[in-house]
């Protein structure tokens, strides 16, 4: 019983700390922000395909590079390390992206009426408790959210702007 309060306390404040994360990621990006949040809300089938396709891809390749480098030594293994740390940090950078962007997208849709960092309080906290659920968080909740984000970052960094 002890383990499990223990467990459940560490989500939570795991989860309140992503909270100050994604409205520091907000104020300093809006725009890239909200044009995700936008393309998520519009696009969600095509933003989780494109989203899963490339974390797949880029996962498998920079895990490749990483298995490979720790095969050889020297200069070799620099050439090879390089990549694939420059693959992780931009996953992880579209994975920021999107799940700030889907956290203040079901912030958006459950408190449509509060301020801003209030609606990403709610959407953070409803998302990462969400996420935490045994099985079903882990496995459909939290890759569906990272994906439509990363998927929906994706198409909006490539879509025109119509101005």
């Amino acid at each position: 019983m002890n383990e499990i309060l223990t467990i459940s306390l560490a989500i939570i404040v795991l989860t309140l700390n992503l909270l100050p994360f994604f409205i520091v990621f907000a104020a300093l990006f809006p725009a890239r922000t909200a044009k995700t949040i936008e393309v998520a809300a519009r696009l969600p089938g095509r933003s989780f395909v494109i989203g899963m396709v490339n974390f797949i891809f880029f996962l498998v390749l920079a895990l490749a590079l990483f298995s490979i480098a720790e095969r050889v030594d020297g200069l070799l293994k620099v050439i090879l390390m390089l990549p694939a740390l420059a693959i992780a940090v931009i996953l992880s950078i579209m994975l920021s992206f999107g799940l700030g962007s889907m956290a203040a997208l079901v912030g958006e849709r459950v408190a449509p009426t509060q301020p801003t960092w209030l609606r990403t309080l709610w959407g953070t906290l409803l998302l990462g408790l969400g996420s935490s659920v045994p099985l079903l968080g882990w496995f459909l909740l939290l890759p569906y959210a990272a994906w439509v984000g990363m998927g929906a970052f994706i198409i909006g960094f490539f879509q025109r702007t119509n101005s």
